[in-house]
């Protein structure tokens, strides 16, 4: 049987896994931010409604695929309207999400700079040695 604590070795490795995600998260974000003006929510949102047939999602649907509450995304999503990045349209009950040209716009240069962003902040510091190694044990954390 294990014990109900971490050693101080998977204390360590639990601890250095962690800023290592919050890093890199961060650092991606912060570089969007610094390049488009748009937060890192706003990146969600507006990407996933973007990668949508026609460039229109229902609300509950994208609420999903972010795994947030509905009232935390209508609150998003108000901002990004008020903002001209979003529409919201009410039909038969269903609420749903669409892009603007402006939020088209933005979406193109936030992906620009995600994909520097992780270039930079995570393939780039994984040594080429080691990247089929890292990527296996990656691939193996996603797996259920």
């Amino acid at each position: 049987m294990t014990t109900s604590r971490l050693n101080d070795t998977e204390l360590l490795h639990w601890q250095q896994w962690k800023r290592a995600a919050d890093r890199v998260w961060s650092s991606t974000v912060d570089q969007i931010t610094a390049e488009t003006g748009l937060s890192g929510a706003d990146f969600s949102v507006l990407t996933r409604v973007a990668e949508s047939d026609g460039n229109r999602i229902q609300q509950a649907r994208l609420a999903e695929l972010l795994g947030w509450e509905r009232s935390r995304l209508s609150r998003q999503i108000s901002r990004m309207v008020d903002r001209g990045l979003l529409t919201r349209d009410v039909a038969q009950g269903v609420r749903t999400i669409g892009t603007t040209e402006a939020g088209q716009s933005q979406v193109v240069r936030a992906r620009q700079a995600h994909s520097r962003a992780v270039r930079t902040h995570l393939f780039g510091r994984i040594e080429a040695k080691d990247a089929d190694a890292f990527w296996r044990v990656i691939d193996s954390l996603t797996r259920e």
